[in-house]
Formats: structure tokens, sequence, C-alpha cells
């Protein structure tokens, strides 16, 4: 084990953490589309409509009210169709105050009251109208008993649900393009005319999408369905947007439509709630996770992408180091206990065994669970975690080795070669150290080597519950805690089989060491 782990390491022509990648088709999302329910505010060209502006409109619209202001500025709404609405701006000109039939203006704003604007205001009240026009601009009249209020009407947005998708990246479908498009949808033409160009407008059978075509060709279309890519800068054809909705009507899983290329690809379509996800099929390189066994990869790849059999190695170097020197720091302080205890004895003897009492009782799961998550908490480094759970698990370990010393010292102080050390004046560290430890040594040596397995074990239980050694760094207690992933366990199990083996061939080996040393230290099994 100690070639595989220490040899093995040296030869591998992998390093511990080297992930290795592989090129692969993957489904990534493309696009998205929903059947539009949210309103859609197109600004007329040198016009504003604030964000506030839009959430009152949806108030208003909501209360049924036909005006509803926005920092300061009053606006009026025309509901020009089915979820489609006109929004205009409302600039106060003058307040008319009517009074036996005589009427008196007073200035609102900065413009003058002409008598043109007079003239217009008593036509428009005798005929019982609420607009007027003079010199080509639109009055409206806000009625309020007695006193009215003309003020400047001007279209400065429309709301609408519909969706325009423009059949070219540079056609253009500004807002005098759009409005014209719905006014002749709503009022049931079949063309329309804008800047000159006449636009013709018509709908498929068994399709919901209006195509509106210029020189014969379709140059846009109106939907109720939002496509929109997932990626910036990536432009939609109309045919995608066409073969998305025909799948969604037909409630398909997968369609083919023409990509940005324009070569015919197929693509998956998947519902999340009311939402729809278009996903295609992209070259990309990705970690060569859970590779079978091969020539390149002997004992396979891990979830990572790292080389099994390397990460074994590397893992048999951190599973022995921590037992080795767990079992030197248990030594070292068992030694000294039960060296002293055994030694002095009267109450020496009964400070440190109630030392040792205490120690035992413990709870240590427990206690490495919680000095675990406290190390996760503050985010210690992995190096570091390795320092500290050798400390810990040896400073809990140590009281069997000192009760075990403190038991041999008892009998062995009371012998004739110890009577001869006090008769010829040696020192006191010298009798423990020289003469009586010695003699416990055989025993430390048969305890140590078979506490060797347990010390393995307890960290490889550590690091498989998470608390133990972290990744990068590879131990084969956390790479045993693949199984914790039930696919993994049954589908890849040349990940968590060599490790598990390896666990149980170095804690075997150590127990027949320590039963062979045992019998060999043992003057009874000598003939």
């Amino acid at each position: 084990m100690f070639v595989f782990s220490f040899i093995g390491g040296m030869v591998s022509p992998y390093g511990e953490s080297q992930v290795f990648r592989k090129t692969d088709h993957v489904w990534k999302d493309y696009a998205g589309a929903t059947y539009n329910k949210a309103y859609i505010f197109e600004t007329a060209d040198g016009s504003e409509f604030p964000a506030a502006g839009q959430q009152k409109f949806i108030l208003a619209t909501n209360k049924g009210d036909a005006t509803f202001e926005a920092d300061g500025v009053t606006y009026g709404l025309e509901n020009k169709g089915e979820e489609y609405w006109a929004i205009y701006s409302a600039e106060p000109v003058a307040t008319v105050l009517t009074l036996k039939g005589k009427s008196t203006y007073k200035p609102a704003g900065d413009a003058e009251v002409t008598d043109d604007i007079k003239e217009g205001y008593e036509e428009a009240v005798s005929n019982d109208e609420d607009t007027f026009e003079v010199d080509g601009i639109t009055y409206s009249i806000e009625k309020s008993g007695r006193e009215n209020l003309i003020t400047i009407s001007g279209e400065v947005a429309f709301a609408t649900k519909k969706v325009f998708s423009a059949a070219t990246s540079d056609a253009q479908l500004g807002f005098e393009f759009q409005q014209l498009a719905l006014d002749a949808l709503e009022n049931g033409e079949s063309s329309f005319e804008c800047d000159g160009v006449k636009y013709e407008m018509s709908t498929l059978e068994g399709e919901t999408a209006t195509e509106i075509t210029k020189d014969g060709e379709v140059y846009a279309t109106v939907s109720g369905l939002l496509v929109s890519p997932q990626a910036n800068g990536v432009f939609l054809s109309l045919s995608f947007k066409e073969a998305v909705e025909q799948a969604i009507t037909e409630k398909a899983s997968t369609f083919t439509a023409l990509n940005e290329n324009g070569e015919e690809e197929t693509y998956q379509l998947q519902t999340k709630n009311t939402q729809y996800v278009v996903r295609n099929q992209k070259e990309t390189t990705v970690n060569d996770t859970y590779a079978a066994p091969s020539k390149k990869h002997l004992v396979g790849t891990d979830g990572n992408g790292m080389d099994m059999l390397t990460r074994l190695m590397y893992g048999g170097r951190i599973s022995l180091m921590i037992g080795f020197v767990v079992i030197i720091i248990e030594g070292i302080i068992g030694i000294l206990i039960g060296g002293i205890s055994g030694y002095f004895g009267g109450w020496v003897d009964t400070i440190l065994m109630r030392v040792v009492d205490v120690v035992i009782c413990i709870p240590a799961m427990p206690l490495y669970i919680i000095i675990g998550s406290v190390m996760d908490y503050y985010k210690i480094d992995p190096r570091i975690r390795i320092y500290a759970l050798c400390a810990i698990l040896g400073i809990v370990g140590w009281p069997s080795i000192a009760r075990m010393v403190r038991g041999q010292i008892l009998s062995l102080r009371e012998q004739e070669f110890m009577v001869a050390t006090e008769a010829t004046g040696v020192r006191v560290s010298r009798r423990i150290f020289r003469h009586l430890i010695p003699n416990v040594i055989p025993q430390l040596i048969v305890i140590a080597t078979m506490g060797l397995g347990d010390v393995i074990l307890m960290e490889a239980t550590l690091s498989f519950l998470g608390i133990g050694v972290k990744f990068p760094y590879a131990s084969w207690g956390n790479i045993v805690n693949a199984v914790n992933d039930v696919y993994v366990l049954t589908n890849f199990w040349f990940v968590w089989i060599p490790a598990g083996f390896l666990i149980l061939l170095t804690v075997l080996g150590f127990n027949f060491v320590g039963d062979g040393l045992r019998d060999a230290f043992d003057p009874k099994m000598k003939r």
C-alpha cells in the first residue's frame, strides 16, 4: 500500500487535481417563448412616456378611468380595439368659466388664448363636441360643471399586447408603422400605407399570426406569441418563430427550423408552467465525467473529470499520513501521561487518571461534526483542515495508550532493576524514559499497529460525511463519498468500489500485522 500510494503517485503521468475534458454536443437554452399577457408600449418619435406613466396606465385601465397623471403630466386614453390603447398627453391651455351664457377665459399655460381658439371652443360646445381644431392643432375639452378645461392633445404612445416580429434585422418597425398596422387590423382592412409604401396584410388559415408583406415578400408579422433569444445579439428569423408557434400549437416536443446560418436544425421544446423553452445542441467542451475504465484511465474518471487511479494514489498518501501522524500524537501524549501517572502514583496518579476519564467521556463524533461545521463556516483552507483533523483525532484518542502505559509501569517499577536505579541515584526522568518506557515499547507497537486501522476508518468516515478532508485533496473517504448519489452508486461502480477495497485491504493489513506482533512479543506463545 505504501508503494501504491507514494511511489505510484510519483510515476503517475497525471496530477492529483488534473481535470480531463472532452468535446460533446449538449442541449442548451436557445430561445424562450410565451403568449404575451403584458402591455407593450411604443412611444412616438420625439415624445416621452415615463415608466411611472406605464404603471399609472395599468391602474387607469383596471379602474376604467379615461385619464391619469404621471410626473405632473395628464394623459388621456382612447380604446382603439381589443387590448389596444392610444395614449395622449393633455397640455392645459385655458380654463373657461361660463355664467349666463358668457364665457371667461383664463390662460392655464404659456400658450396664448387667441380669438380663433375661443371661436372653435364656442362652436364645439354648441355642437356638444369634445374636440376642435385650430391651425392644424387639435384641442380637447374636459367638462367639469360650469368650468371647462381646454387642452392640447397629442398622441405620445400606444399600448398593445400584440407582438411585432421583423423578417430581417434591418427592417424598420417604428411607431407609425406599428400604429397603422394595428389600426388596419382593428378595422378589418387588408392593407395600409406608411411613408408612401403599401403593405398587404393576411392571416393564413390555421394560424394566429398575421403576415405583413411588402412587394410580395414577408416584411413582418403580428402575433400574440413573444419569442426572444436567450443570448444577446441573436436575431430570430420569422420562419423560426413560426415553427415555434406551430410546435406549441401541435404540442410537439421537437421541431425543425432554419438556424442563423440558413441550415436546417432540430430543436427541443420544453414547457415550464406558461413558459416555453427552445433548446438546441451545441458543440462544447465539458469535463470528462464518469468515463468508463480505458487505456487512458485504467479506473475511469470521477464526477469532476479527474483520473480515478491517480486520485486513489494521492488519497492513500493522505489516509496513511493521517493514520501515522494521529498514532504518533496519541503515543506521545499517552506515554507522557501514563508514564508519569504510573511511576509517581498517589495523588499525581489520581489527578491524571481523572483527566483520562474526562477525555474518554467526550462524545467524539459530535465533537468532530461541530468542529467540521465551524471550519466549513469560516472556510478553512483544505490543507489546514488536514492538520486540524490529525490534531483533533490525536488529542481525543490518547487515553487508551495512557492507561496501558500506566498499567505496565505500575508493575515494572517494583522490579529489581528499578530498585537498583533508585539506589544508584539515577534521576527520575531517566528512570521513566530510559528504563521503564523501553520495556513498554513492544506493547505500544502492537497497540499502535492495530490502532492505525481504526484511525484510517475514522478518517474515511469523517471524509465520507463531508467534515474531513476536503476537495481538491483526495482521501479514500471523500472518494467513497460519491455513493451519496444513488445514480452514481448503481451505474458507476469504478468510482467507489476501488476506494472501499483499498480501505478494507489497508485496515486488514494493519490488523494482521498487529496480531502478528502481539503473538511475537507474547512470551506465552514462545516454546
